[in-house]
């Protein structure tokens, strides 16, 4: 079980802007029900990420088992439990990208970030991510570059595509 006690410095716990943000998701949603979903949401949208410190304070706070919120985060793909890049990088993984060629556009981004997909490059520009159907499936395969689609790619495309995102 995680101590508040040993909140790392980077987590938005000790960033005062950051904790008054959650402080008052708590307060303004702790009586309503579904708070628990209420307060992720809030929280998810204004800070980006809901550490697993950040997920200790919240149950503490709402008077409920660190394992159901936990549980709402690990459930709902909304919920990220890391700070996501300046940039994500999105791969679809429904069937008719799968067969397209997704996976080969996955393992060039892979070897060309070195990061896996869940992961954030370590200058924080580049979040690499996997994504169900986007409904583009005529221009697979499809990734979404931010919130653009971006059909029909390749592997020797995906430097153009770094080169855009890295300036």
């Amino acid at each position: 079980m995680l101590c508040l006690k040993e909140v790392p410095q980077n987590d938005p716990l000790k960033n005062a802007e950051q904790k008054i943000i959650i402080d008052r998701a708590i307060s303004e949603n702790k009586e309503r029900q579904g708070a628990v979903m209420l307060v992720l949401n809030e929280v998810q949208g204004k800070i980006g990420h809901i550490s697993p410190y950040m997920q200790a304070y919240i149950a503490r706070n709402l008077n409920v088992p660190l394992g159901q919120v936990h549980g709402v985060v690990t459930f709902y793909s909304f919920f990220k439990t890391q700070p996501r890049g300046k940039n994500t990088i999105k791969f679809c993984l429904g069937t008719a990208c799968y067969v397209a060629g997704v996976p080969q556009l996955v393992e060039k981004a892979k070897q060309m970030l070195n990061i896996e997909l869940g992961q954030t490059t370590p200058d924080g520009l580049i979040t690499l991510e996997e994504c169900r159907c986007v409904g583009a499936c005529s221009q697979a395969p499809v990734i979404v570059v931010n919130e653009e689609v971006q059909g029909k790619q390749r592997p020797n495309k995906f430097p153009q595509i770094l080169k855009k995102v890295q300036k």
